[in-house]
């Protein structure tokens, strides 16, 4: 198996990027895109656990709009083979001083393209010498 073609890794990148902005901006018709449109797919958040794209899309539709703003750091995005990635990510919010974010993201390629199939996201104390 192949790691981090490069082709694959600029094209999950690019998708990458396109869910993180369209996170901060709340635009929930590309967030709703990028999740894949099945039963199996899930999100384990903060303070939810979602449970298929419908889940996922409610949840979506409900959140508020204001303080999705964050700055990201330390991204890893390892592709395996043409069709399979990871993307990790920390990320911190001014509203939370002290706290980072963990998001960790599985990408499949379909024959619509890449889409999101499970993702995790949890909010820690940042460790002492971080």
């Amino acid at each position: 198996m192949e790691i981090d073609l490069p082709d694959v890794l600029a094209e999950v990148t690019a998708q990458f990027e396109r869910y993180e902005k369209a996170l901060v901006s709340n635009d929930v018709a590309v967030l709703d895109e990028l999740f894949r449109n099945d039963s199996r797919t899930l999100r384990y958040g903060i303070g939810e656990n979602l449970y298929g794209y419908g889940e996922i899309a409610a949840f979506r539709a409900g959140r508020p709009a204001a303080g999705l703003m964050r700055k990201i750091d330390r991204t890893v995005i390892t592709t395996y083979g043409r069709d399979t990635a990871i993307a990790s990510t920390l990320f911190y919010r001014d509203s939370t001083p002290g706290r980072v974010g963990r998001q960790m993201q599985t990408w499949i390629r379909f024959p619509e393209g890449w889409r999101i199939v499970a993702a995790h996201v949890s909010v820690i104390d940042e460790p002492k010498g971080a």
